[in-house]
């Protein structure tokens, strides 16, 4: 089961606990030290002589991987703490999901983190669609996982965010479907205009690291 604990009305810590299990109490503020400790060793590289290209075609010194991240058990459990201290603080979520490849991992991480009575559904969004349609789960083309509908409150996760461009994809497929879209939560904004472009969407970017958290500018 999982047990939140508030603190001068903002969630202190989640303490994870099955049956079974030792206790674990991770607290808000710790899981962010710790998650910045751990991608500046997995996910972080620094090349300011050679410079990287982006996925949105921009050239960098600052390159962030964060699969590694993702696919290591302890960065996991900090990202499900962080993740839900910002889908608790916020009104009735239905669903949570992104944006394959880099929102996939996040979503499991999501799903697998909230509590056990939890209702909140994962889903994830093929960037090309294939075939009819989930026969299941009535979902159009290209919309996997849990059944979605008209009216579902939507978190979107990514894993690192430049200019939004890609998120901002799922939020549109997201809205023709009726969906409406509170937020996107990223394991790190890389502060280059994507803040700006979801806020002028009508979209609110919540990222649980800044790229300057790890490089120190």
């Amino acid at each position: 089961m999982s047990k939140i604990t508030f603190r001068g009305g903002n969630i202190h810590s989640i303490n994870y606990h099955r049956e079974g299990e030792i206790n674990m109490s991770t607290s808000v503020t710790d899981a962010k030290t710790r998650l910045i400790e751990k991608v500046r060793k997995l996910a972080y590289i620094h090349s300011p002589d050679e410079l990287f290209t982006l996925a949105s075609g921009r050239q960098s010194p600052h390159f962030f991987d964060m699969k590694p991240v993702m696919m290591d058990p302890e960065s996991a459990h900090l990202l499900g703490v962080l993740i839900h201290s910002k889908i608790n603080s916020m009104k009735r979520i239905d669903a949570v999901g992104g944006l394959e490849l880099g929102a996939i991992p996040l979503t499991g991480i999501a799903i697998a983190k909230a509590p056990k009575d939890s209702k909140i559904r994962g889903f994830m969004v093929r960037k090309e669609a294939k075939g009819r349609g989930g026969r299941k789960t009535g979902n159009p083309p290209g919309i996997e996982g849990s059944s979605l509908k008209k009216g579902d409150r939507i978190i979107l996760l990514e894993d690192v965010t430049t200019t939004g461009g890609s998120a901002l994809k799922a939020s549109l497929r997201m809205q023709e479907m009726g969906c409406h879209v509170v937020a996107c939560i990223t394991i790190l904004d890389r502060q280059e205009g994507g803040a700006e472009a979801f806020e002028k969407a009508g979209v609110q970017l919540l990222p649980i690291l800044l790229r300057s958290d790890i490089t120190g500018e």
